[in-house]
């Protein structure tokens, strides 16, 4: 098969959440492990920092390989979803993964992955494991697809792990309260090994001391140590949070030279060193044009305080949602003064559109329906004034289509 004719495969024949939700999850790790058996088991052969959380996982998981690029290493990056291109997935230092190794990973173990009914997820996960492996990187960021204790990724034993945010997203999964939510991130903390906590939550406090202390493994909550003020490319008040996750985690790390410069430029330099995409992104000038992926409460709440801090003229917001959130919930969030565009992100699990609408007019919010992603940032773009800023979020898969 050709690449695409292999990406085609892979996104069609093999559920994906992505596309199709809760139908895609097989809730145990039998199938990664027999891959990684299959394989060589390469998840044994490089050391990894382990990330979850319900927001800023990405965003730090991007963070910690800038900062160790900067040290002079050579990193792996394991992130999900990807925006354009399925590379984007598996990097090492910034630079996506060979054409060449996709095709041959799949191609030669095609019977097997059809056999045992492996899913997109732990097909990729393999993947990312066998390419770090076969390009020994001295260490790799592996970000959790969803959850954690169950999670592909979750075959590991990382240096350090990582827990950025605990939010009510995917609650048909992992549970309907914070507590649940937080036992499910909770299962990447492995026996001796230090974990870090980006972000003190009273609901979900006791339940990281619990599993930590029965893991034997040293607890560090970010916000309780003395972290200098950072300045880092990736725009919004929000990451500060996710920047003290990332020092402590950085400082949790042994036997790695990383000094405070390497932590400055690394920082810094995210988006350049990692290639990473959708996070306050700006798209244009004149109009202001910002993209970003937040798609559940929390995640949300933090980038519309940061819309309101903007000191352009009016906001225009093309907005659409997948139909696994509550999305008339979500709707209460944002500002009733904008001009409001809806769209539905070109995926089967996409928000019905006039259904977006009448849910946004019960809640205050008033606009016009679009047929495409495209065509409503279109008309943005037409009705806004120079000074005025335009907002494109909702879904990760309406980014994506923007970007």
């Amino acid at each position: 098969m050709k690449y695409q004719e292999t990406l085609d495969w892979m996104f069609s024949r093999l559920p994906m959440y992505q596309q199709k939700g809760t139908l895609a999850l097989k809730n145990k790790l039998d199938n990664i492990l027999h891959l990684s058996d299959l394989l060589g088991n390469p998840h044994q052969k490089f050391k990894s920092i382990h990330v979850a959380g319900t927001n800023g996982k990405g965003s730090s998981s991007h963070m910690l390989a800038s900062i160790l690029q900067e040290a002079g290493y050579k990193v792996g990056l394991y992130t999900s979803p990807h925006l354009k291109d399925f590379r984007e997935r598996i990097r090492i230092n910034g630079k996506k993964i060979e054409k060449a190794f996709v095709k041959e990973f799949v191609a030669s173990r095609k019977t097997f992955f059809e056999q045992h009914e492996l899913s997109f997820f732990e097909m990729t996960v393999g993947m990312a494991f066998q390419y770090f492996a076969m390009e020994e990187v001295d260490i790799a960021v592996i970000e959790v697809g969803l959850g954690g204790r169950l999670d592909s990724t979750n075959i590991i034993h990382p240096e350090v792990s990582l827990i950025t945010n605990i939010g009510l997203d995917h609650t048909q999964i992992l549970g309907d309260t914070l507590e649940k939510i937080a036992l499910e991130k909770a299962g990447i903390i492995k026996r001796g090994v230090p974990v870090v906590i980006s972000e003190r939550q009273l609901e979900t406090r006791g339940i990281f001391e619990l599993i930590a202390a029965q893991k034997s493994a040293r607890i560090t909550f970010a916000e309780d140590a003395t972290t200098p003020k950072y300045q880092t490319d990736l725009l919004g008040s929000y990451q500060e949070k996710n920047i003290g996750g990332v020092v402590e985690t950085i400082k949790e790390l042994k036997g790695f030279k990383v000094t405070e410069e390497h932590i400055k430029k690394g920082l810094l330099n995210v988006v350049k060193n990692t290639g990473m995409l959708g996070r306050w992104q700006v798209l244009g000038k004149n109009p202001t044009i910002i993209c970003d992926t937040a798609h559940n409460r929390e995640g949300l709440q933090l980038v519309l305080e940061q819309l309101q801090l903007q000191s352009e003229k009016r906001l225009h917001i093309v907005l659409g949602f997948v139909d696994d959130k509550n999305v008339g919930q979500l709707l209460g969030l944002f500002p009733k003064n904008g001009i409001y565009y809806f769209v539905k992100p070109n995926v089967p699990r996409g928000f019905a559109v006039e259904k977006l609408r009448k849910l946004a007019l019960e809640n205050g919010l008033n606009g016009k329906v679009f047929k495409s992603v495209e065509k409503g940032l279109k008309r943005a773009v037409g009705n806004a004034d120079k000074d005025d800023l335009i907002f494109v979020g909702g879904s990760t898969f309406v980014v994506a289509e923007v970007v």
